[in-house]
């Protein structure tokens, strides 16, 4: 159904619709970059990330931190879990006197008490020396909140001096009463992703007034002389895990025990004791592996922290604005590319953007953890999936528009074909070798002078119409109408070997349906019609030819200067088509009548000229 007029005004102008569709694309890729993400988006983003770790994750062995392992191997030789905490006592005291570590984080809570001479050794452990006893913070709204131990350590919100945003905790699990005189406790809660993945720590929490840091960062502070990572606005840090889990130092702690680890390892190193050990259930999801110990966190968090304070650290980059500068630049890139290419090379583009964006992306992943990896990608599908099969469609209507005026003027069978050809860009003008056939109605104006305008537009359209069906089903291409007559030619826009005797043919027919036309107006009494057509074969240039703003499908040259001459030379001649010498030496079908030579007007040489064998003309049959 077309709009009428009046209402297709108010509707908005291709240009703007691209505009529309490449402003929301840039605005798809800021939204993803400030706005809270949906739940997909989210996972997409970090799904992208976590490959980008893996990949980027370096094997350099980090000789700053040490991993004290309860792993299989401590718990065959030495016993099985719990410990006894004469045992846990020993392993700190190794570490901290005998090997001279810097400090110890122990990852693990104890909740209840157990040997009363081993409790008092970690007590005093954790009250005098470098160690970082753990508690949980639990970040769960729950009908009943955990209440577990007795939870101490922290600083007073008012007073704390790191001024960070925090987590909000609900509760807690901590040690029992005899260790509540512990100066070093850290946090060793998780909140994961909803796909179980570790990503975030929290890096301050606030619980009942205090707030409490995480267990690498205690670590960090207490032993290493150095401050928390700064966190998010709700006070979580996104875990770099810059290194490989093979690049740490791994001792089992029956070493230790046994003091058979080496001791150039442990020198005033940062020191994690923890499990790995399938049995103790401290396994986690992290971005390098689906099953982690907890111990890893820990110590990717501490890596980071280290390299911070080194000067090691990657530099911040604006990622967000390097994200929405990038979807600016493919949506006008795609403004211009898509009305003017195919979908296939648009497709082509967005695919190369999208490729280096994720390259971009990976360069810009270490640089900063708040931007969006897949804004700019969410940006490309959407180009994709409604500028495409925009400019697609508006390309088809082009098409089948510029087709439906082609099958106007070229046989149906030749623009199927024409389809269906290798050709690169047919109508573009070239030379060919042609037939033109020109026929015009002979007395024209005599004929129309005495009938209404309406009457002689009726038999305009009737005249044409008997030349336009011979040629069109004899697959001739219809160059113009001259008013009362027509040009038309064979051998383009596809050469055809028998262009001559189709034209032949096709004048034959013409001829034919002119009688007929004719001998129904003579019976009512109008006069007799005679087509006059001239016929001639040779090299010309056809294609479309015009300016910008309007073009036509013709072709120029001499032959078919010298058809228009043949055209005129019949209004002298008993026989309706006059044939000249290039269309003669064409034709295999046809026999033909010698007329004899003859001048044609603007040209030097004269020209022979002949008709068809067997023909009579109308004009003679009429005398």
């Amino acid at each position: 159904m077309t709009l009428p007029a009046s209402l297709r005004k108010y509707l908005p102008s291709v240009v703007w619709i691209r505009f529309g569709i490449a402003a929301a694309a840039v605005l798809l890729t800021a939204w993803a970059q400030w706005l809270p993400p949906v739940s997909g988006s989210y996972l997409a983003n970090e799904w992208l990330r976590d490959h980008f770790i893996r990949v980027r994750a370096s094997t350099v062995p980090e000789q700053r931190i040490v991993m004290i392992d309860i792993d299989e191997a401590s718990l065959s030789k030495v016993g099985p879990w719990p410990w006894p905490r004469e045992r846990l006592a020993s392993l700190v005291e190794n570490l901290v006197g005998h090997y001279k570590v810097s400090g110890v984080a122990l990852d693990l809570v104890m909740p209840e008490p157990a040997d009363a001479q081993g409790d008092a050794r970690l007590a005093m452990l954790a009250q005098h020396g470098p160690v970082v006893l753990a508690q949980v913070l639990d970040y769960i709204d729950r009908d009943e909140p955990l209440r577990v131990g007795r939870i101490t350590g922290g600083t007073p919100a008012e007073s704390a001096p790191s001024g960070l945003p925090t987590a909000k905790a609900t509760g807690y699990i901590a040690n029992h009463a005899g260790l509540q005189g512990a100066r070093h406790l850290g946090n060793i809660g998780f909140v994961p992703d909803p796909d179980g993945t570790i990503r975030y720590l929290p890096m301050v929490t606030s619980f009942n007034g205090r707030e409490y840091l995480t267990l690498s960062a205690m670590l960090f502070q207490c032993c290493g002389n150095g401050q928390a990572a700064q966190p998010d606005e709700e006070g979580f840090w996104r875990i770099p895990y810059s290194r490989d889990w093979s690049a740490y130092t791994l001792l089992s702690a029956s070493q230790v025990l046994a003091l058979k680890a080496p001791a150039e390892l442990l020198e005033n190193r940062l020191v994690i004791i923890g499990s790995s050990s399938l049995g103790l259930t401290d396994r986690v999801a992290t971005p390098l592996a689906p099953s982690t110990s907890g111990m890893l966190v820990h110590a990717a968090a501490l890596t980071s922290m280290l390299d911070e304070q080194e000067g090691k650290a990657p530099a911040r980059w604006p990622g967000r604005w390097i994200a929405v500068l990038f979807a600016v630049l493919v949506a006008g890139i795609a403004a211009y590319s898509f009305p003017r290419y195919s979908a296939l090379s648009n497709v082509a583009l967005l695919g190369i953007a999208s490729a280096l964006w994720l390259l971009l992306a990976y360069l810009i992943a270490p640089h900063d953890p708040s931007f969006s990896t897949t804004g700019p990608l969410a940006s490309h599908l959407l180009l994709l999936a409604v500028g495409v099969p925009f400019d697609w469609q508006l390309a088809q209507r082009k098409s089948h528009s510029l087709l439906g005026t082609l099958r106007q003027y070229v046989a149906t069978a030749v623009v199927d074909e024409l389809l269906q050809s290798d050709l690169k860009d047919p109508l573009t003008p070239r030379e060919l070798t042609v037939t033109t056939l020109i026929a015009d109605m002979e007395s024209y104006t005599t004929y129309v002078e005495s009938l209404s305008i309406e009457e002689a537009a009726q038999l305009t359209r009737d005249f044409l119409a008997c030349l336009t069906r011979p040629v069109l089903s004899k697959r001739g291409t219809i160059d113009k109408y001259t008013g009362d007559g027509m040009v038309a030619f064979w051998g383009a826009p596809l050469p055809v070997a028998d262009h001559a005797d189709l034209a032949l043919e096709a004048a034959r027919a013409i001829v034919e349906e002119v009688r007929r036309f004719s001998e129904v107006r003579m019976k009512a009494g109008m006069p007799a019609l005679r087509v006059r057509i001239g016929i001639e074969s040779g090299i010309a240039m056809a294609g479309d030819f015009g300016s910008s703003s309007r073009s036509i499908y013709t072709a120029v040259g001499d032959s078919v200067n010298v058809a228009a001459r043949l055209e005129q030379v019949a209004r002298n001649q008993p026989y309706d088509i006059i044939i000249g010498q290039g269309a003669v030496s064409r034709a295999t079908r046809h026999s033909f009548k010698l007329l004899g030579d003859f001048s044609l007007r603007g040209k030097e040489r004269t020209h022979t000229l002949y008709t068809l064998e067997g023909h009579v003309s109308s004009k003679a049959e009429a005398q």
